[in-house]
């Protein structure tokens, strides 16, 4: 077969065939432009997990009496996790109040999926002071719970708070003294 030799030093003219980029093995960034196409990353390395995929958040500003030694519900987020595998990481901050003296005050997170509770996260109790007319107002019950729910459905997180005396002790959440406080709660997917 005969073979033609070019001479680039006259120059390429004409327009080359389409040829397959299967057998190139190093292309310079410089030379790559114009938009990729959409690829699996499963063989990509030096990416750990642990990444934050999606936060939701809810801000409660609501005052809330509840007179009940039954826990009710206060200030709730809901997230969807994209894999099973993932975690969530709650965390929240909700004002808690107190309208008679003695008073204690229990609280926890409950997890929720297809409306059935499947998880609790207790949280510390909070206990009123003593006295003819004391009562604690505005104390912040700070938490967190970094969990495994191992679902794709919908997971709700319910702050709950139940008077611990008797059912005609008076509690609030998001009780508002003394400036603009608001109960939050924060959701957060967590890549595995």
């Amino acid at each position: 077969m005969a073979q033609i030799k070019l001479n680039a030093t006259y120059g390429l003219t004409g327009t080359l065939p389409a040829v397959s980029a299967a057998n190139l093995t190093s292309i310079p960034a410089a030379n790559l432009t114009g938009a990729l196409p959409a690829i699996s990353g499963a063989s990509l390395t030096g990416i750990s997990g642990g990444k934050v995929l999606q936060i939701q958040h809810t801000k409660h500003t609501t005052y809330r009496n509840v007179t009940s030694d039954s826990f009710v519900s206060c200030i709730t987020v809901t997230i969807t996790p994209a894999s099973s595998s993932n975690t969530i990481l709650v965390l929240g901050a909700c004002y808690i109040g107190a309208g008679a003296v003695d008073t204690s005050v229990n609280s926890r997170v409950i997890r929720v999926v297809s409306a059935s509770d499947v998880a609790t996260q207790v949280l510390n109790d909070i206990t009123g002071y003593s006295g003819n007319t004391e009562r604690f107002e505005g104390t912040g019950s700070a938490f967190q719970w970094h969990d495994s729910p191992a679902t794709t459905s919908a997971v709700t997180y319910d702050f709950r708070i139940c008077s611990a005396a008797d059912i005609s002790s008076v509690v609030y959440n998001n009780y508002l003294v003394n400036g603009n406080q608001s109960s939050q709660i924060t959701a957060m997917e967590i890549s595995a």
